[in-house]
């Protein structure tokens, strides 16, 4: 079954990357583009109205976590979604795969599902590819997401670029076995064919995912096999775990390059500036991470000069804004000194602003691609935003 109300064209190509639109039910979006992580129905401390000012076209909510609470039955109640939040463009919702099967201690993984314990009321749950489906279905996102099984690449890598907003291209350490890793690839397939046959809603998008770790020949089996199934979009799913910089681009370039064309392209979870144009430049879509707002949160932001943090103290007596060339509230408004007192102080204000500096930042940057691409300057642009991305102001 085909989603109804849904189209995508791409109107501009610059070697891989490409610049498109893509229809929904709750408006056109505009990609490549970047999605604000709005796990519980909202982004924390950033009302609709401000998301929409800083450019943003769509934004992603996680089915776990609204299963969890309220219950998709009250959210389904109240409208949806769209009705319950506020938010009138388009949704896309996570199934929690990545969030359940990480709870390792709480978690049981079968064929079946996903059996787990709550860690919110320590009840039994279970989440199948069915069941994740018909919560999507009740929460009335525009794009839902299949249910995979995503493990690490590298078991234990100290820190990831992305999941846990860290520093680095990531940490190869102990490589997860291959042959744990095609199981868990080849159990996705499975669950993707299950999550067609579930669908009900012709007014919902349907996504599958490529998983794989940082293998290239079963990521590009992987796409080959999803590819054949009668999907929306398609999603790069269990990168950002431990892989490098190179392993994640061949990663996506070779999956992509055996997904259909005339449907969106989504790499979920990552991650830094230069992450979202390594992806556009392999011709990915849409994009997710909570790295702007959980670094904006702390002080760690996002300029077109380089990473600043506010806790320096070099910015106590700073009457600069953030970042001279941003128009967000925030720069227009304060100095980095006086929100460097917010921060420090525990002050809601600061955290808000600064996040809305980052997000803004993101928004802009694939703004900023899209235009680049409609020119043929694509590669100018990633060479500037990875000229600046270790650099410390």
């Amino acid at each position: 079954m085909k989603a109804e109300g849904f189209g995508f064209e791409v109107v501009a190509e610059d070697g891989h990357a490409r610049s498109a639109r893509f229809g929904t039910p709750h408006g056109v979006i505009e990609t490549p583009t970047f999605m604000p992580v709005a796990t519980f129905g909202a982004v924390r401390g950033i009302s609709a109205e401000e998301l929409a000012g800083a450019g943003a076209q769509i934004l992603l909510s996680n089915t776990y976590h609204l299963h969890e609470r309220p219950g998709e039955e009250t959210i389904e109640a109240l409208g949806g979604l769209h009705g319950f939040t506020g938010w009138s463009g388009p949704w896309l919702t996570d199934s929690g795969g990545f969030q359940v099967t990480s709870l390792s201690d709480r978690a049981k993984i079968d064929e079946d599902g996903v059996t787990f314990t709550s860690p919110l009321d320590g009840r039994r749950r279970s989440l199948t590819p069915e069941s994740a489906i018909a919560i999507q279905e009740a929460l009335g996102s525009d794009i839902a997401m299949v249910l995979d099984e995503c493990i690490p690449i590298a078991e234990d890598a100290a820190e990831t670029d992305s999941k846990e907003g860290g520093d680095g291209p990531g940490t190869a350490g102990q490589r997860t076995d291959a042959a744990e890793l095609e199981r868990a690839m080849q159990r996705t397939l499975r669950w993707a064919e299950r999550s067609l046959a579930a669908r009900t809603r012709k007014s919902q998008a349907v996504f599958a995912i490529v998983q794989g770790g940082a293998s290239e020949a079963m990521r590009a089996s992987s796409a080959e096999a999803t590819a054949q199934l009668e999907f929306d979009g398609f999603a790069h799913g269990g990168l950002g775990l431990g892989e490098t910089r190179e392993e994640r681009r061949v990663a996506v370039e070779v999956s992509n390059a055996l997904l259909p064309p005339d449907r969106p392209r989504y790499l979920m979870g990552l991650g830094r500036p230069l992450d979202l144009l390594d992806g556009v430049a392999a011709g990915v879509d849409l994009f997710d991470c909570v790295v702007p707002t959980r670094n904006g949160r702390h002080g760690l932001l996002f300029t077109s000069q380089g990473t600043l943090s506010l806790r320096n103290a070099a910015f106590e007596r700073d009457d600069g804004p953030i970042d001279p060339e941003c128009a967000c509230p925030a720069c227009r408004h304060h100095s980095r000194g006086y929100l460097r007192h917010l921060i420090k102080t525990g002050e809601t204000l600061g955290p808000r602003l600064t996040a809305l500096h980052n997000l803004t930042y993101y928004l802009n940057l694939l703004t900023r691609a899209r235009r680049a691409i409609q020119d043929g300057a694509f590669s100018i642009l990633h060479a500037e935003v990875e000229e600046i991305a270790n650099r410390r102001i």
